[in-house]
């Protein structure tokens, strides 16, 4: 072993994250106090082993398994490089934010890799009774946005439909950043008309107007030392606008009422299901205001383009139903016509839907005609490009044999991500099974 790298392994205990050594073969060569405590376990030993085996529970490295695999990225920049992955822990999978750097020789080869790695606490991988929750790829990108933004103090504009989950983003956001032991305020702004909008923003002296009998502090200054979240944003009335942009310029503001002016201290998140920059070309929204709240902007997915989170999504809501609901579950025809629809209403949609049929599952089974009517029978390939042939082609058992499979693989005209969600099983799943049969 290099001395180089012997030195290296010898200063990663003075770091309290989890972090091991890697060589280029990606064996872990070492690990500190804190990976060991994180992520190791007496019976599970990792010295020696394959990162993506450990890891992941993969044969292959991650790039082979169809994942961003951070080691090669570092290898042909011979740079850093950084990730969002789902690990398997002693705890069960988990979000960790993962950045690899390569140690390089005299003449510029890599003799080794320090892999650092953050465990996202803010989201969860499994079911959950509280927070985010999921593990689709297009969950990932915005939590993995998130990571990235989250330290910083840019303001962050979050886009998306109706029941997305925009104030649980804020939140998570919120306890990314440095300031997540403070508070976390929201202003609902369809909830506001243009008449209350300053005085509940800015606070207010005594005498200001009718009814104001005392000094009340506003929202802007329950906020400071954390983060304002401004919710709907798209809805703040244009006359309102100006004095909105004033307060993040100059970062100070005044009661109504006062001529005294006061600094406000808060990190800004805005969020909407309005297309803003089309507002900013009709004239309904200011576009200096735009460009001051959009430095950041994290798309968030619908439910629809995120099918394989809809399970998970079931057991989450629940758990948060209460402790003597916790013995409903959904079966598996119920669980097909959930994964089918298209949820207009998103999250949102996808809580109300099973309040709703909860009431019905007596024997605490929620079955398919405890469902609305509208959800009707599951189509055989959900969000299909392609017309499907008619009676679709058959669905095979997790046993079926490598003539299924390969007629399935054929015939099927979605994404491999999305043949693996009809299946039931993860990507991961479907990539090994495939690998087995040669047909990867």
């Amino acid at each position: 072993m290099p001395a180089q790298v012997q030195a290296l392994i010898s200063y990663l205990e003075h770091d309290g994250q989890p972090m091991i050594v890697l060589d280029p073969q990606y064996n872990i060569l070492a690990a500190n106090t804190a990976y060991q405590r994180q992520f190791g376990t007496a019976d599970r030993p990792y010295i020696g082993h394959k990162c993506y085996r450990i890891s992941h529970h993969y044969s292959v490295p991650c790039d082979q398994a169809g994942e961003h695999c951070p080691m090669r990225r570092a290898f042909e920049l011979k740079g850093p490089d950084r990730v969002l992955h789902i690990h398997h822990t002693p705890r069960g999978p988990e979000h960790v934010d993962v950045e690899l750097r390569p140690i390089l020789g005299a003449d510029r080869e890599v003799v080794a890799y320090v892999e650092r790695l953050v465990t996202v606490r803010n989201a969860s991988a499994r079911p959950s009774a509280e927070g985010l929750v999921g593990r689709s790829p297009a969950f990932n990108a915005a939590l993995s946005c998130v990571q990235r933004v989250g330290p910083s103090m840019l303001p962050v504009l979050l886009l998306g439909e109706s029941g997305t989950g925009k104030e649980l983003f804020a939140r998570a956001v919120h306890e990314a950043s440095a300031r997540a032991h403070g508070p976390f305020v929201v202003v609902d702004c369809s909830g506001l008309t243009e008449t209350l909008f300053e005085s509940e923003l800015f606070g207010y002296e005594k005498g200001a107007f009718t009814g104001a009998h005392a000094r009340k502090k506003g929202l802007v200054e329950t906020a400071e030392g954390g983060t304002l979240f401004l919710d709907e944003m798209g809805d703040v009335p244009l006359s309102m606008q100006v004095k909105l942009l004033r307060l993040i310029e100059s970062g100070t503001f005044r009661r109504v009422g006062s001529v005294e002016t006061h600094k406000a201290d808060f990190r800004l998140v805005a969020a909407t299901h309005k297309p803003l920059q089309q507002m900013v070309v009709d004239g309904r929204f200011r576009q200096d205001l735009y460009y001051r709240i959009s430095a950041f902007p994290i798309h968030l997915p619908a439910l629809r383009d995120r099918p394989g989170d809809i399970p998970m999504l079931v057991d989450s809501f629940l758990q948060r139903a209460g402790p003597a609901r916790h013995s409903i579950s959904v079966d598996a025809q119920a669980m097909a016509r959930l994964q089918a629809h298209t949820w207009p209403g998103n999250i949102r949609e996808l809580r109300n839907v099973l309040e709703r049929a909860r009431l019905f599952a007596d024997d605490g089974i929620v079955r398919a005609e405890h469902l609305p009517p509208e959800f009707g029978h599951p189509t055989p390939w959900p969000r299909s490009p392609a017309p499907v042939p008619p009676g679709g082609p058959a669905r095979p058992t997790a046993g079926g044999g490598e003539e299924d499979l390969a007629q399935l693989l054929s015939s099927f005209p979605g994404t491999r991500r999305e043949l693996a969600e009809h299946l039931g099983m993860s990507e991961r799943t479907l990539y090994r099974r495939l690998k087995a049969l040669g047909l990867a």
